[in-house]
């Protein structure tokens, strides 16, 4: 589904990362990881034009979309969360996933300002569509509540749903588990497992907690300053002595 070929990111002379392929098959959950400052969130900036790489392609299924605008690579079907949560704090949890249907909608302004059946035929079906989005991840009872007042574990479902929302083919996760204690982070890995078999998508996660990534990842590939360490299954990178030197340690 997603191929990346010699990703390239330089700014100025210095090179973040160095020709970096992988591949993210149907069904999939691939892990990134690495030490930090090794490149991971460049590469989720790349893939989901934040950035336009100096040189490589992205290709999903197929088509080049490297440089392509962020709006147009989620309408293509990549959607993304991010390492500090970035939920609309003014808005309530149900709000949040609206924002998100819009892109699935697509209302026009002139629809939208005079308020035409056609608008609001488009609003109705976002908000059922959101109400069951919320209700398929145990967070309907929240819907009304202000998008912050939620307990951190919950935010960070609450913006995997948002991008769900989007209607995406891939999901990627940047440290979804960065602030979860043990017990939050066990049921982490079981949601995201969930999401992937309910919503049918393939999932690329960056991750520093060894247990959610060795957990559910079918592969990994490690970066380190930018560069392509190693790739293979969560028992061949724990054997892998450049992993072990650059991240992971004896322990």
């Amino acid at each position: 589904m997603l191929l990346t070929k010699y990703l390239t990111m330089q700014f100025g002379g210095l090179s973040a990362v160095s020709d970096f392929s992988i591949t993210v098959e149907n069904g999939e959950i691939v892990g990134l990881i690495g030490p930090n400052g090794a490149g991971k969130t460049t590469v989720f900036n790349m893939i989901t034009g934040v950035y336009a790489p100096t040189k490589g392609e992205i290709l999903l299924d197929g088509k080049n979309i490297a440089g392509k605008q962020p709006h147009a690579i989620t309408a293509a079907g990549i959607a993304r969360t991010f390492q500090n949560i970035r939920l609309f704090h003014e808005m309530t949890v149900l709000e949040n996933i609206l924002a998100a249907c819009y892109l699935r909608e697509r209302p026009n302004l002139f629809e939208s300002v005079l308020h035409l059946p056609g608008y609001l035929g488009k609003e109705k079906r976002s908000r059922a569509f959101a109400m069951e989005l919320l209700d398929s991840v145990g967070l309907l009872e929240n819907a009304g509540d202000n998008a912050v007042s939620l307990p951190y574990g919950k935010q960070r479902r609450l913006e995997i749903v948002r991008a769900l929302a989007t209607g995406p083919r891939i999901l990627l996760l940047d440290e979804p588990a960065a602030g979860m204690n043990p017990q939050e982070s066990y049921g982490l890995m079981d949601f995201i497992v969930s999401v992937r078999d309910r919503f049918k998508i393939s999932v690329l996660l960056i991750e520093h907690h060894m247990q959610v990534v060795m957990g559910i990842c079918t592969r990994l590939y490690v970066l380190d300053y930018g560069i392509t360490i190693a790739e293979g299954s969560p028992a061949e990178i724990q054997k892998n002595q450049k992993v072990i030197d650059a991240y992971l340690g004896v322990e």
